[in-house]
């Protein structure tokens, strides 16, 4: 079995790098995400002073893409893009400031077009962010996140293909999307076995499972919203069951509503 580390979705603190890493400690975590979904509020030297004090205590970050950040529009030109290229190529700045291992972000939309065709966009465009990542010495790995809505991109399969033709990109599994989109399939070990063994083939040799987890409210095989632990259907023992049966390590990332949500979650996983 792999190392299994446990973290917050946002990071406790704004007011500076040493009162967030000591909250993190504090509160029994060895991981942390940047939240950046509603817009970016951390400057590169917090982001560098953040992750010495990571590096220090053994703390693994990731950083969240706003959501506007995210890849496969109709055409890569105009406002929308534009601001999507931007955030990307500042989420990957800070990224490669903090020493974070990963940029989470979103897969996009159908858009009235086929899922072959949305697919290809978004490794097109992918394509497009990498060369100019790599042209500011900033190419750091990006993970894209499984979604939680039945009909539209971004499925497991999805990203998993996505994963393997960009080559850099990484699927991040959230499992609460997933047992929203599959009605509530996710309470045994077998199809959490079967969801990592689908990533575990894309992944490079060194590079962890990254997972976002929480309980989960749904209707129509659509996600609603996240739920304190214990309020709905999904649990982290099946979880740990089948990452039992790896030895990749792992990153799981709470965004869970409330503290007591995320520290149930770290002690079942733990």
């Amino acid at each position: 079995m792999g190392r299994i580390r446990v973290g917050p979705a946002r990071v406790p603190s704004r007011e500076t790098p040493e009162a967030a890493v000591e909250l993190v400690l504090e509160r029994g975590y060895d991981a942390c995400e940047i939240d950046f979904e509603s817009g970016f509020w951390m400057d590169y030297p917090w982001a560098e002073r953040f992750g010495e004090l990571a590096r220090e205590h053994d703390l693994a970050l990731s950083v969240h893409a706003p959501l506007f950040g995210w890849v496969g529009h109709l055409e890569a030109s105009g406002r929308k893009w534009s601001s999507a290229l931007g955030a990307l190529d500042r989420s990957a700045g800070i990224a490669a400031a903090s020493g974070a291992e990963v940029v989470v972000f979103h897969p996009g939309f159908l858009l009235g077009r086929t899922r072959e065709h949305s697919i290809d966009a978004v490794v097109e465009q992918l394509t497009l962010v990498r060369a100019r990542l790599e042209g500011k010495d900033r190419a750091v790995p990006f993970g894209i996140e499984v979604m939680g809505r039945v009909r539209d991109l971004g499925s497991l399969d999805d990203c998993v293909e996505i994963s393997r033709r960009a080559g850099w990109v990484r699927p991040v599994i959230d499992f609460a999307h997933m047992h929203a989109t599959s009605d509530g399939a996710f309470v045994e070990p077998e199809p959490f076995r079967e969801a990592l063994e689908l990533a575990d083939a894309v992944l490079a040799p060194d590079a962890p499972f990254h997972i976002h987890f929480s309980d989960i409210a749904y209707a129509n095989r659509n996600e609603t919203k996240h739920l304190p632990y214990g309020d709905g259907t999904l649990r982290a023992d099946p979880l740990r069951e089948a990452l039992d049966g790896f030895e990749r390590p792992a990153t799981v990332i709470s965004e869970s509503p409330d503290e007591a949500s995320s520290q149930a979650i770290r002690a079942v996983l733990r």
